[in-house]
């Protein structure tokens, strides 16, 4: 095999393919390898840890067919220190590769790519849904934060995704706080539901480009497929909790305050949280004054008021203050909207103006 690639999209496909080659030690090479294919369908570049797999397309000059599997973190080191001009030479002889750029000649030696394994399409995706691949990038980057991180589990260190009239709803939770997020279709026909681990969204989330792409699902994996290549993961086996059960149908006080306010009190508020992070909110109706107050017996003390439009009765609730600031990520709103149902309900969060959003936070004991 010899191909010529320009150095830029080289290096560029080799650090989004390399996110999807195993990081841990394996007993198979081929999973921390890169595979590398030059055909009749161009070159591509090819990478799965088993739980996600990428089929990346590259644009360049193919003088020999050919197939060669390459360890990922050398070529990623390699990838990372060529200066971004002019292209490299890639040729493959019996178990080496060598890559040329200018002067320069690195040969590495190869793993042999009969062991590795394909990655696998949905047979039979029962929907196909078009959608900007920046968008869903954005779903994902936002939604997954909120998943558990624990293995124990599964469904709860998963997105979940339903497409239903016409609408993409996505939700995570860790058990302490939710999002969800809704994304109007333009193929109104499909529906369909299905759970994608957190860590593998984020990883194709960073991946995908911001053209369109069509994302298609069967019982065990779903792809998103555009013009640049093939992003697959694995699904998770497992049903999701009907988390709109928790949602509050009711609430005894609502206040709207401008982001920057609750942003700023709440980063002073912090910094004299206690060992459990502990922020305690207070409502005034009556004076239309929304408080945050912590305290550490270690440092001391911190109360902040802003001016909000409250309605409802008096309430004081307490939250871990990383799950409040999560709405900041969530939502640019310039104003945001706290709902409260009472004493030990949760709180529900969103961005005034932004009806695709809705954030739940549990309390903490007083």
């Amino acid at each position: 095999m010899i191909i010529s690639i320009e150095k830029k999209k080289f290096s560029e496909a080799v650090h989004t393919v390399s996110r999807f080659a195993e990081r841990r030690s394996t007993t198979l090479p081929a999973l921390s390898s890169i595979l590398i294919i030059a055909g009749d369908e161009g070159i591509k570049m090819r990478a799965t840890n088993l739980e996600t797999g990428v089929d990346l397309k590259l644009e360049g000059d193919c003088t020999t067919k050919g197939a060669v599997a390459i360890p990922a973190t050398i070529l990623q080191q390699i990838a990372s220190s060529l200066a971004p001009e002019g292209k490299i030479t890639i040729e493959h002889a019996g178990d080496t590769i060598s890559i040329t750029s200018g002067n320069s000649k690195s040969v590495i030696k190869t793993v042999p790519y009969d062991d590795f394994p394909s990655i696998p399409f949905p047979e039979n995706p029962k929907n196909r849904v078009v959608l900007p691949g920046v968008l869903l990038r954005t779903l994902f980057t936002f939604i997954a934060p909120c998943a558990s991180s624990s293995a124990v589990r599964p469904e709860l260190s998963s997105i979940y995704l339903s497409i239903e009239g016409g609408v993409l709803t996505a939700a995570a939770t860790d058990s302490f706080r939710l999002a969800e997020k809704k994304v109007p279709l333009s193929n109104k026909g499909s529906q369909g539901k299905f759970l994608i681990p957190a860590k593998n969204a984020l990883d194709i989330a960073q991946a995908l480009p911001d053209d369109d792409i069509i994302m298609s699902f069967d019982e065990h994996q779903c792809a998103f497929v555009g013009d640049g290549g093939m992003f697959v993961s694995r699904l998770t086996n497992a049903t999701y909790p009907d988390y709109r059960q928790i949602i509050p149908k009711e609430s005894v006080v609502e206040a709207v305050m401008l982001r920057k306010d609750f942003e700023s009190a709440l980063k002073r508020t912090t910094i004299f949280s206690d060992t459990f992070q502990k922020v305690k909110m207070s409502f005034d109706p009556k004076k239309n004054l929304f408080s945050l107050f912590a305290r550490n017996i270690d440092i001391g003390e911190s109360s902040e008021a802003i001016m909000a439009r409250i309605s409802g009765s008096p309430l004081d609730l307490s939250f871990n203050h990383r799950y409040l600031a999560t709405i900041l990520s969530l939502t640019p709103a310039e104003s945001l909207s706290l709902t409260a149902a009472g004493i030990g309900r949760p709180l529900i969060i969103k961005g005034v103006g932004d009806t695709s959003l809705m954030y739940l936070v549990s309390p903490m004991n007083q």
